[in-house]
């Protein structure tokens, strides 16, 4: 596994969103703006962006040169 420029684009792209669709799911319909714990879903949502880092390691399928090694090992 290569932790190149193209594997950190896509590990970040990847952070970025579990962290805005985590935020997302922590904010209730019909709640006031003024009403939401922003530190609690900012903090949730940090955990799971560092969360989706760590699992990025394992592999990124939008990587093409982890694709071309997973297929050599078949």
């Amino acid at each position: 596994m290569k932790l190149g420029k193209e594997w950190f684009k896509a590990a970040i792209i990847r952070a970025v969103r579990t962290f805005a669709q985590t935020a997302l799911s922590m904010l209730t319909v019909g709640q006031a703006f003024w009403e939401v714990d922003w530190a609690g879903v900012m903090s949730v949502a940090g955990v799971a962006a560092v969360i989706s880092i760590l699992t990025s390691v394992a592999g990124l399928p939008e990587v093409p040169a982890e694709r071309a090694e997973e297929t050599d090992d078949d």
